[in-house]
């Protein structure tokens, strides 16, 4: 992924996350700080109250980490990601980070479809998905993109 798709990638999942410089709890009730950085037990944050403040530094570092291991479950899930364009390399990126491994790994039909290079069924794939009910307006945003290619 060149730097330029990397900079838009880093701004688009800070908007479609959020970013807080505190702990808070997330929809599922989980501590998560920053762009959507879940506190997990090895870390300094990890069982510190709701509402401890956190440092841009902080947020910054965990979400550089979080990104690189995303694209790297993403370079895991799809044989030749780092040789599909860039635009579809981003909204995959966006979905992992999303998602998660694990569960962007039951998309099976849409990674054959963008294995085949077919992004009109890929689109299909993601448009009949239980993920595109839970975030619409992110996820009509990727559909939309991979539709124009």
């Amino acid at each position: 992924m060149d730097v330029e798709t990397l900079t838009r990638l880093r701004r688009e999942i800070a908007q479609d996350e959020g970013c807080r410089y505190e702990i808070y709890l997330d929809h599922l009730k989980l501590p998560t700080l920053g762009i959507g950085h879940l506190c997990v037990s090895n870390e300094l944050e990890f069982g510190q109250p709701i509402g401890t403040p956190i440092s841009a530094d902080r947020v910054n570092e965990l979400f550089k980490r979080d990104l690189e291991s995303c694209i790297d479950d993403c370079r895991a899930l799809f044989k030749r990601f780092d040789e599909l364009p860039e635009e579809v390399q981003a909204v995959i990126a966006n979905m992992a980070f999303n998602l998660g491994r694990t569960r962007l790994s039951k998309f099976k039909k849409f990674i054959a479809a963008v294995e085949r290079h077919d992004w009109q069924n890929a689109a299909a794939e993601m448009h009949d998905s239980k993920w595109r009910q839970q975030v619409p307006a992110r996820a009509g945003r990727l559909i939309r993109r991979i539709r124009a290619l």
